[in-house]
């Protein structure tokens, strides 16, 4: 996918929204001053219009006859072209009309005013219905009769004066917009430099320093949180690059004793000729050696396959399972060397709890779980296994009677190829990567594990999955 420009978004987006603004501004404005415009000419057309019913009068020869005395005309709105006029007395017709007046032309039903074009030259026009005749010393008419006007003058002035403001406030709009491009492209260019400074810092980290300067911290409030994700982040990937390198040196140096082992074995059988007893129980010897290498391969790739699980690579087609089951299961692989160690195992449950998952990985949990307690302790005295349901949650615990862990030790135990003292030595057979794997495997489900030991009274690990 292209990269695209922050900077260039945010200007764009202020350029739109600011050609938009201006763009109303002055839609608004035209409208508004057009209004206005089209209000006071409106205004001056009724006040022309009862001028020009004020100059009907009756006649002083015949006090019955109506005239209209153009002499008395205002002069036209606009020198250039002249106003028109048509007066009528209602019911007995047309009284007078100016020179030009358009043919035919009557005013729209219902509508006071109306525009028109006369010779390329536009009007407004106003109709007046039902005036009284204004002079007071003609005869006392029953009707008295009225007049209907109609004058119309010349509009081009006012639609230049709209033009005008319509370009004035166009001209005004694109001045402030060539500002506000200057502003936006100076504030966006100063808002992102701490987000560019951040990623300077962000630049200098490598797997030699893993740590954001101090000044890093020092951002912005909507930065804040960017950066304390940075940072938690570099924390998971220095020490999961730190357990890798560890992993990697602990695996080395658990490999290389069996292997030598296994070297000197078979090098011990060919320094001198042999008989075949002799020739036969270095080869059982050897193995022996290659059966506890294989074992250590065996380990090693299922944490691995557990690890890459918990990251989210779990499979999806697996069926319910009952934890109570497995945990039984568990503790019948176990019955021969608790009977040889003259450890009882005692389990108990509160009914079925369901998960999906592998029966094969839960048992392994629990054997896990299980060697370790059985291994540390002492004969004759208990393991216990108890199943419970919490809040939807498969609560399994595995407590022991043993020696205890010391705490410097209990909160590294789960950690791959770790032993704490000599009850975690290699001759009990023990890797260091059980735990390991119980935890990724717990985890890889949802689950969590934690342990409590007590030092003389027993260790306690508890496991808890989320039931489906």
């Amino acid at each position: 996918m292209a990269a695209y420009s922050i900077r260039t978004r945010v200007i764009a987006a202020v350029v739109a929204s600011q050609l938009l603004l201006a763009a109303a501004l002055v839609v608004v404005g035209v409208s508004y001053t057009k209004r206005r415009l089209e209000s006071a000419l409106d205004a001056t057309l009724h006040g022309r219009a009862m001028t020009a019913a004020a100059l009907v009068r009756y006649d002083e020869d015949n006090t019955s006859h109506l005239i209209f005395d153009r002499s008395l005309l205002a002069p036209p709105l606009d020198g250039r072209h002249p106003d028109l006029y048509r007066v009528v007395v209602n019911g007995d017709g047309l009284l007078a009309q100016s020179a030009g007046w358009p043919a035919g032309m009557q005013p729209p039903n219902g509508q006071p005013h109306w525009d028109f074009m006369l010779a390329g030259v536009p009007y407004r026009a106003i109709g007046l219905q039902n005036v009284p005749i204004l002079d007071r010393e003609g005869p006392s008419l029953e009707p008295a009769p009225t007049l209907s006007i109609i004058y119309a003058v010349p509009a081009g002035q006012v639609r230049a004066e709209v033009a005008g403001a319509a370009v004035y406030l166009a001209l005004a709009g694109l001045a402030t917009l060539c500002v506000t491009v200057l502003l936006a492209l100076w504030g966006v260019r100063r808002g992102l430099l701490p987000l560019e400074r951040l990623a300077g810092h962000a630049a200098g980290v490598s797997t030699r320093s893993w740590e954001l300067p101090e000044n890093a911290s020092a951002q912005p409030q909507e930065l804040v949180p960017l950066v304390q994700a940075m940072k938690t982040m570099l924390g998971g990937l220095r020490q999961a690059f730190t357990q890798q390198r560890e992993f990697l040196g602990n695996a080395a140096h658990e490999l290389k004793t069996p292997v030598a082992t296994l070297k000197s074995t078979l090098q011990s059988v060919l320094q001198k000729p042999r008989s075949a007893e002799d020739y036969r129980a270095g080869m059982e010897q050897a193995l022996e050696d290659l059966a506890r290498l294989e074992k250590l391969l065996q380990w090693m790739l299922r944490l691995a396959r557990a690890e890459q699980w918990a990251a989210g690579a779990l499979r999806r087609d697996l069926e319910p399972v009952n934890v109570t089951d497995t945990c039984q299961e568990a503790i019948a692989r176990l019955r021969g060397l608790a009977q040889s160690r003259a450890v009882i195992v005692n389990f108990s449950g509160n009914g079925p709890a369901r998960l999906h998952a592998d029966p094969e990985d839960l048992q392994l949990i629990w054997t896990n779980l299980l060697e370790n307690a059985v291994r540390h302790t002492p004969e004759h005295r208990q393991v216990t296994v108890c199943v419970e349901r919490v809040d939807g949650r498969a609560r399994v615990t595995v407590a022991d009677q043993g020696a205890g862990i010391p705490e410097a030790d209990l909160e590294h135990i789960f950690e791959r190829f770790y032993r704490g003292d000599v009850s975690r030595a290699r001759d009990t057979g023990g890797f260091g990567l059980g735990l390991a794997i119980a935890k990724a495997l717990t985890e890889a489900y949802g689950g969590s594990i934690h342990a409590s030991s007590n030092t003389g009274k027993g260790t306690c690990m508890v496991v808890e999955l989320p039931l489906s």
